[in-house]
């Protein structure tokens, strides 16, 4: 972004790629899918590098309102300095506190999820499937995140960008407004277990193996980490892959 600002260019969207999705190994792997999607359909996008904070969300989910205000208005203040009109996120955790939260704090922003973008840049036709993609006749389940499902009410995007697949999608029985956590959410990921009999997402995890699906879609960088980790100690990490979208659709579009 800096770059860009110092050449006068101002990109179409400004690229959020969250805590997960800078050091973690797994969700860069999402990252780098998504930013490859966006450089095939041309559209001018950027990142604030060293100049993006976390976002707050885990801090203000383990209720340390202090941290989560301090790292918010730094966030805030950088992102209206380079006049950021369009913020997206493929972490809905990030997608939710920047659209809802932050609006309290002076920034306001159109904040898109990036299933949402990919629905769109499918349906407008800038992204082109491949006939017989890599996933054609597979079945897939989804597993709904908190954030993006029941928080915000996006049900249709991520399932619409599963259905230009060719894929057969079969649903958990435990799905949309009916969703089952993986068990990361509200800081959860980063504290020990609470006393109980089984860990939530080896249960969520035993639900997506039980519909027969041969791939799990995810959209949130926890929850791809959660179901992972299930499907693990299931022993199933050989037969059943855990992808996010991007990775799905970067598999399967017609590139060039």
């Amino acid at each position: 972004m800096a770059e860009m600002a110092a050449e006068g260019r101002e990109p179409e969207i400004l690229f959020w790629v969250g805590c997960a999705g800078s050091f973690d190994a797994r969700a860069q792997k999402v990252t780098k899918a998504f930013c490859q999607i966006l450089d095939a359909v041309g559209m001018p996008f950027a990142i604030l590098g060293n100049e993006e904070m976390c976002t707050g969300d885990p801090a203000r989910r383990a209720g340390n309102e202090f941290v989560f205000q301090m790292l918010a208005l730094q966030n805030v203040q950088t992102l209206n300095g380079y006049n950021v009109k369009k913020i997206v996120t493929a972490c809905p955790h990030c997608f939710n506190t920047l659209k809802n939260e932050y609006p309290a704090l002076g920034g306001n922003y159109e904040v898109v999820h990036h299933s949402q973008l990919l629905q769109e840049l499918i349906n407008t036709g800038r992204i082109k499937m491949q006939e017989g993609g890599t996933f054609k006749g597979k079945k897939i389940t989804y597993h709904d995140s908190c954030y993006l499902g029941r928080v915000n009410g996006v049900y249709e995007a991520p399932r619409s960008v599963l259905a230009s697949l060719d894929a057969q999608l079969v649903e958990m029985k435990r799905c949309k407004t009916n969703g089952l956590c993986c068990g990361a959410g509200g800081a959860q990921m980063f504290k020990e277990d609470e006393p109980g009999d089984k860990r939530i997402n080896l249960e969520r995890a035993e639900e997506a193996l039980g519909t027969g699906a041969t791939v799990i879609a995810a959209n949130c960088p926890f929850c791809l980490t959660m179901m992972q980790d299930g499907v693990k100690a299931k022993d199933k990490q050989d037969d059943v892959m855990v992808y996010d979208l991007a990775e799905l659709i970067v598999d399967s579009m017609v590139k060039g």
